[in-house]
């Protein structure tokens, strides 16, 4: 089959289903022809990416033409950091600017992708090792829109978002992100969403501009995370607070780091990895992210 009628083909039976049965014969259609999405995951750093054209978002342009097109995205934001999990269901979720003193144009963006409350039950349905609940209430924020709308600015695919339990640690989310690796043969592009290096404490203002400017311990330890991502040992990053000092620094908090885990426990055993936008900025900040698949 061609691309575009690939694709056609997708978005058409996208639009036709109404219940969880349709859904899941359509899915299996995309399992039948052998397509395995690859996992994302993507250091999004400021919210300003979203509207820029830089290095990074015209990174997450060309990744889109080079893998295939999905049936939907489903994100795991930083940014939806809840007591439980949740995962939106809503036909048609809002756009929300979760930060504050950045210009206009970016509270003026609109994402207005289509959700799918029939995947979003699929995916209660893979995720035995928790009580999902399907919202109505949150939307897709910084975390997924500023990545998405560069990568399918038509808004057309439907983008659905995964909240991190916040009372479970690094262990839960990893092995939790396991249970969702049904959707990869279903043509689901699952997206990680934070920056492996995280601390706005330590953000050295006055080298925003400074290329791939880091501070030496957020250099060293992203390196290290990488070395362990390529080798595929995965423990001592689900173990991070035992790597240091550096990781103590970089990780101040987890709701940035553990949006990696869920990538992390998506990967197969046959999957390639590659890193892309491995960038250091302003100090105590990493954008580098990874390609799994």
């Amino acid at each position: 089959m061609k691309r575009n009628q690939f694709v056609k083909t997708i978005l058409t039976g996208i639009l036709s289903m109404n219940s969880l049965p349709e859904f899941r014969k359509f899915t299996d259609g995309l399992e039948e022809q052998g397509t395995l999405m690859p996992v994302l995951f993507v250091g999004h750093g400021s919210p300003m990416n979203g509207i820029q054209d830089n290095e990074f978002s015209r990174r997450w342009k060309t990744m889109a033409k080079e893998i295939p097109t999905p049936s939907a995205v489903l994100v795991v934001s930083a940014h939806w950091f809840t007591r439980g999990t949740k995962i939106t269901a809503m036909n048609f979720p809002k756009t929300i600017h979760d930060f504050g003193g950045f210009p206009q144009a970016l509270f003026d963006v609109q994402y207005p992708a289509p959700g799918n409350p029939v995947l979003a039950k699929e995916t209660v349905s893979l995720l035995h090792s928790a009580q999902v609940e399907l919202d109505h209430d949150w939307g897709l924020d910084h975390g997924t829109w500023t990545i998405v709308r560069h990568m399918y600015p038509d808004a057309k695919i439907p983008v659905l978002q995964l909240s991190i339990d916040y009372t479970k640690g690094p262990q839960y989310h990893f092995d939790l992100a396991k249970e969702l690796y049904a959707l990869r043969r279903k043509g689901v592009l699952i997206i990680g969403s934070g920056n492996m290096v995280h601390n706005l404490r330590m953000v050295a203002w006055d080298k925003m501009d400074v290329p791939n400017y880091g501070y030496e311990w957020a250099n060293s330890l992203n390196d290290t995370f990488k070395n362990l991502i390529s080798a595929g040992d995965f423990q001592p990053m689900i173990n991070y607070t035992t790597l240091g000092k550096e990781a103590l620094l970089a990780i101040p908090t987890p709701e940035h780091y553990l949006p990696l885990l869920y990538s992390l426990g998506l990967k197969g055993s046959k999957d390639p990895v590659s890193f892309f936008n491995d960038r250091a900025v302003a100090g105590s900040l990493t954008m580098t992210s990874v390609k799994i698949g």
